[in-house]
């Protein structure tokens, strides 16, 4: 016997042997359990075999009314009542000390003191047949506005990036929870097997404050954590193989490690070695449907202009620029992405999500303001954002396709003042603001020309019909055909949800087809 036929003896006993081996080969795992519950949790009415493909595509329990989402993330909250909110009362009051009763009892991000009111600093107008009022930096979005629905009653209890963010896309403030994406590819898999269940695709030069976090599995298996995709260079890093490697053998490679996996499985039993064994299977597919579906170059001219998406732009990191230089208008990265998620979704991908970064407008520092960068940013991904809604109509896909466009939180009807009083030309701006804010919808099962929900005159307040990011949440997996209060798994001694513990989370209904 040699040392390496005496390790692994002498390995295969211990295994057997260890807390973890017990549990695993006695079905009672962390990764069993987890397996289990979400079979429970999605209705299935036989346990699923282990060792098919984790990302097969599944049917809902409930009838859906979408089968892809593509959700647009502006990081950093863009401003409502520069975009969606018109307030023209609040014009009376600009420039006057804000009143003491929105003051008292409040937490700012950073407003101090007593701050001044701030009047909407561009025009409004109403649009399409159902007179939706669209402000003048988004005049490519107002041609759509029969197509989606407006929720211009947002609320939500955190007021700094990171745990509104993950809020937002976990249903939870804190770290470790699964992604609204992660959920979706769980509980349904996807429709292309060469291609990743879920895909995440970023502009704007940064990473949202949460990090890779808004796109992990939490704890459901890694299989379905979204995979982050380029648009330059590699698609995805350590795809194509390395030098020296050719796919033949590649392939004799992932042929040996599957065997011994396969091995390793039918000994201990963990599910996280299958879903191992799917996500090299799937890198290797990877390596030649990517690179096809991620090729822009094959879309028509008329396509291309439709998002202003420009084939092989490299964007620059915002470190590597001028921050009064980097918010260029023609910065084709977010429309690029706008239309690649189009050819995702239409190649069977089942969950898009697209982070933007630049939308933190407190004008307290160069490329940060109200009155210059915000109109740059609309610029950036109006026409984009219309021709997504309007391309996947056309194609017939928007029926099936949710759309859904939104921040974490929204800003202060005041103007941020903790490094100027009296702000000046390119220094306009406004913190944070969780009280009331603005999303949109579009697409699968949504009913277009709707405005639901309402703020107070000056738009600090919901004054009527409140939604939360667990209404939202709620209002998604019922589109996608699932119970949002059934749709769960065992971890930790508690039945985890998208929505939470507990039942406050609502469908949206008055939205719905």
């Amino acid at each position: 016997m040699n040392y390496y036929e005496y390790l692994a003896r002498h390995y295969s006993q211990l295994s057997q042997q260890t807390r973890r081996h017990f549990l695993g080969r006695c079905g009672l795992g962390l990764g069993a359990i987890a397996l289990s519950a979400i079979n429970g949790a999605t209705n299935t009415s036989q346990a699923e075999d282990p060792s098919t493909r984790p990302l097969s595509p599944k049917s809902p329990p409930l009838p859906a009314r979408a089968k892809h989402v593509i959700y647009l993330h502006m990081a950093g909250s863009p401003s409502q009542l520069e975009l969606f909110d018109y307030k023209p009362e609040l014009n009376k009051y600009s420039g006057k000390d804000c009143p003491k009763e929105y003051l008292e009892g409040k937490r700012f991000a950073f407003i101090k003191g007593v701050p001044k009111m701030l009047g909407p600093m561009f025009q409004f107008q109403q649009y399409g047949q159902s007179g939706q009022w669209l402000s003048e930096l988004l005049p490519n979005l107002s041609k759509c506005v029969d197509d989606i629905a407006f929720i211009r009653s947002m609320t939500t209890d955190q007021f700094n990036h990171a745990p509104a963010q993950l809020l937002v896309h976990t249903g939870q403030s804190r770290l470790g929870y699964p992604s609204i994406g992660a959920w979706t590819t769980y509980g349904l898999g996807s429709e292309n097997e060469d291609l990743p269940g879920f895909v995440v695709l970023l502009s704007g030069g940064k990473t949202p404050d949460a990090g890779k976090s808004l796109w992990g599995s939490g704890f459901l298996p890694s299989v379905y954590q979204g995979v982050q995709c380029r648009t330059t260079g590699d698609p995805v890093f350590y795809l194509s193989n390395p030098a020296g490697i050719d796919r033949g053998l590649r392939r004799d490679m992932l042929s040996t490690l599957r065997d011994m996996n396969q091995e390793q499985y039918a000994r201990l039993g963990d599910p996280e070695t299958m879903t191992r064994i799917e996500q090299y299977e799937l890198a290797y597919r990877m390596q030649i449907s990517v690179p096809e579906v991620m090729d822009l170059s094959r879309e028509t001219q008329q396509t291309l202009d439709m998002y202003g998406a420009q084939p092989g732009f490299v964007s620059r990191a915002e470190s590597e620029v001028d921050p009064r230089v980097f918010y260029q208008g023609n910065d084709p990265t977010f429309a690029n992405n706008c239309l690649l998620a189009r050819r995702l979704v239409e190649s069977g991908v089942r969950f898009v999500q697209i982070y933007d970064w630049g939308w933190d407008h407190h004008g307290s520092s160069p490329g940060e303001s109200i009155d210059e960068t915000l109109p740059i940013k609309c610029q950036q991904i109006d026409r984009a954002v219309a021709g997504l809604i309007t391309d996947l109509k056309q194609r017939g896909l928007l029926d099936s396709t949710l759309v859904v466009w939104g921040g974490e939180f929204g800003r202060t009807p005041m103007s941020q003042n903790n490094v100027r009083d009296t702000p000046t030309k390119g220094f306009f701006g406004r913190d944070h603001h969780p009280y009331a804010y603005t999303m949109f919808l579009a697409g699968g099962g949504i009913r277009g020309g709707v405005s639901f929900g309402q703020t107070d005159p000056i738009g600090y307040y919901v004054a009527e019909n409140a939604v939360t990011p667990r209404d939202l949440q709620a209002t998604l997996l019922h589109l996608l055909g699932f119970d949002p209060y059934r749709f769960g798994v065992e971890y930790q001694g508690l039945f985890n949800r998208l929505i939470g513990p507990t039942d406050e989370g609502r469908v949206i209904r008055d939205i719905l087809t």
